[in-house]
């Protein structure tokens, strides 16, 4: 089938971007992602999502990701979740600004449909909420 592309209403030095990453990664004081349901069913990957607030560091996360090698993400979270990166193009007017949250899930889904019912609704009632222009996706 044809992929959907909507093109930017705006430039995008004019728009507010989040990320989504594939990491895993969740917040210390947040639930982690589900890997017990993954080891014993290896077919199976937590389709839930965590919200990771601008300026979240590598102190405050953890990566729960059995198909990555998660120390690097949690010894430079820009490796998997760029908003440093980010907020640095907001700073050279490439991009208008970071949104004030950004988006993880596990990268490993075989059964999308999972993912794409409830999950992804969600994420994006909350981009619109926060008037998110466009989302770069970060694969893990």
């Amino acid at each position: 089938g044809a992929i959907p592309f909507t093109p930017l209403a705006k430039p995008l030095r004019e728009c507010t971007v989040a990320l989504i990453s594939t990491a895993g990664i969740a917040r210390n004081d947040d639930r982690p992602f589900d890997q017990d349901g993954e080891r014993r069913n290896p077919w199976w990957g937590d389709p839930s999502f965590r919200t990771i607030p601008i300026g979240t560091t590598e102190k405050d996360v953890r990566l729960y990701h059995l198909h990555i090698d998660t120390r690097f993400g949690e010894a430079d979270l820009d490796v998997v979740l760029p908003m440093r990166r980010l907020a640095e193009l907001a700073g050279e007017g490439v991009v208008g600004r970071p949104a004030p949250t950004h988006y993880s899930l596990m990268g490993y889904i075989l059964e999308p449909g999972e993912l794409l019912e409830p999950t992804v609704p969600a994420i994006t009632e909350r981009m619109r909420a926060e008037g998110v222009d466009a989302a770069a996706l970060v694969p893990a």
